[in-house]
């Protein structure tokens, strides 16, 4: 057989050896380069037009954006999505903007009716679009998840710490609480003996005790002296 009459897996000759590989249509690219210039020279002709008549130039596409440059970043700070929760506030529905009622986007100008919107559209890619970056996140070396381990081992072993310590602490606050209470009825039960030792008022309290206070009650006519029947 020869060789020049061999096929392929995909029935086509090799006989030229590079008729496998893809070709590209040149002329098509161009058009669409052509295409692509033309509509972005009618873009830019209706922002002259918007800016010349004091108007807010119209958002770009999504295809117009900048390519991203750079990989997705950790958010900093936090969203403060439940900042206002359990809180009455008065707004208006007819405003636009930061002042209207939702969770508003600075970046993109948009407002998220609910938490839920919001947090998509952070993720989105339009958004990360805005701020230049991809969808895709940066892999950790094995040195960052060391580092990462350790971080969280610390964390973990403080929030352990300062636990054991609270529990120490309460114990400590209610033996003096208790202590407290202890005290404080002994004070008043001290304050109740203190008041029913005290003298009537209008009856004859003869001083001095013993003798001397069985010798006064004879005299004055009583058996039975002062003393207090048992």
């Amino acid at each position: 057989m020869d060789s020049n009459s061999r096929k392929g897996a995909y029935g086509v000759s090799t006989a030229a050896g590079t008729d496998f590989r893809k070709t590209w249509d040149k002329s098509e690219y161009e058009l669409k380069a052509k295409k692509r210039d033309e509509e972005e020279r009618e873009r830019m002709k209706e922002f002259e037009k918007d800016l010349q008549k004091g108007k807010k130039p119209r958002r770009k596409p999504t295809q117009d954006l900048p390519k991203p440059t750079e990989l997705m970043k950790q958010r900093e700070g936090p969203l403060e999505l439940t900042k206002n929760q359990n809180k009455t506030m008065i707004v208006q529905g007819s405003l636009r903007g930061p002042g209207a009622p939702g969770f508003y986007c600075d970046v993109c100008s948009r407002t998220s009716k609910d938490s839920s919107s919001y947090l998509d559209h952070l993720n989105s890619r339009y958004h990360l679009r805005q701020l230049g970056q991809k969808t895709q996140v940066a892999r950790s070396t094995l040195d960052q998840v060391r580092a990462k381990i350790a971080s969280l081992r610390e964390s973990t072993e403080q929030q352990t710490s300062s636990k054991a310590y609270d529990f120490k602490r309460r114990l400590q606050e209610i033996k003096e609480a208790e202590q407290a209470s202890r005290e404080a009825k002994r004070a008043k039960k001290l304050e109740s003996k203190l008041k029913q030792s005290k003298p009537l008022q209008g009856v004859y309290q003869p001083e001095g005790t013993g003798d001397g206070e069985d010798e006064m009650a004879k005299l004055m006519g009583f058996s039975g002296g002062f003393k207090a029947g048992k």
